[in-house]
């Protein structure tokens, strides 16, 4: 396994939101583990909540006494969330605050994931699959038949997410399961990349990199979103699988 993870601040925001975390070796009864989380809330809430999150999170995974991964995942989901909110609950400047996870783990030849939120999770082969689902208001209304994808790229609410860390006690996660090939490259990444940057270009910029060079590829997606704008964080994590 190859991994490489990197966030930026990107060109308009004053704060980094987004935190990730990468690591090939085992954490508890998973044998690796990759996360993208997009923080929320004001001051500095939204880059604590991520962080906190994420750290809270690996603690759990860590702890677990289950073996099934989504099992392993699904626990330490829900005990980042209460987590997030007791803490929330202790400060009145953090009241609120929130963050997008999506994370991942590969056993053998299946990718197991987990998101909540708008950070989303990609496939690379020769074409680019998007394999996590928005949780976000303009996703419910391309589902409805009430805006189409290309508009929804661009339209004035497509910040609002529908589901978040830290929202409600009563937190769903979406789960999948999938399997890859050799050559196959995973993407995760905050929206902050994939608002700036067509999934098209996105692919194009991974395969036309080095697969052996993941740091190099990653910096050429930031650099883009950032050329393209860089109106949000960035948050970027490449996993090459190896059998």
């Amino acid at each position: 396994m190859k991994s490489y993870a990197i966030t930026d601040k990107g060109i308009k925001r004053r704060t980094n939101q987004d935190y990730v975390f990468a690591t090939d070796e085992a954490v508890g009864n998973l044998p690796n583990l990759y996360i993208v989380a997009d923080g929320m809330g004001g001051h500095k809430a939204g880059d604590f909540a991520s962080k906190y999150t994420v750290g809270a999170f690996i603690d759990a995974v860590r702890n677990s006494r289950e073996e099934n991964p989504i099992s392993i995942i699904d626990e330490a989901v829900k005990i980042a969330n209460t987590t997030l909110i007791e803490k929330a609950s202790e400060n009145v400047e953090m009241k609120g605050m929130g963050t997008t996870l999506v994370v991942a783990t590969i056993i053998e030849d299946s990718i197991y994931i987990a998101n909540v939120g708008d950070s989303r999770l990609y496939l690379i082969d020769d074409d680019i699959h998007q394999i996590t689902r928005d949780h976000s208001l303009v996703e419910e209304m391309v589902n409805m038949g009430e805006l189409d994808k290309k508009s929804a790229r661009t339209h004035e609410k497509k910040n609002i997410i529908t589901r978040a860390v830290g929202a409600d006690l009563e937190l769903i996660a979406d789960y999948f399961e999938i399997e890859y090939s050799e050559g196959d490259i995973i993407l995760m990444c905050s929206d902050g990349l994939s608002n700036m940057i067509e999934d098209e270009d996105i692919r194009d910029i991974i395969i036309q990199g080095n697969p052996d060079k993941l740091e190099e590829t990653a910096h050429k997606l930031i650099d883009t979103a950032n050329n393209n704008g860089g109106k949000d964080n960035i948050a970027v994590v490449l996993v090459k699988p190896e059998y």
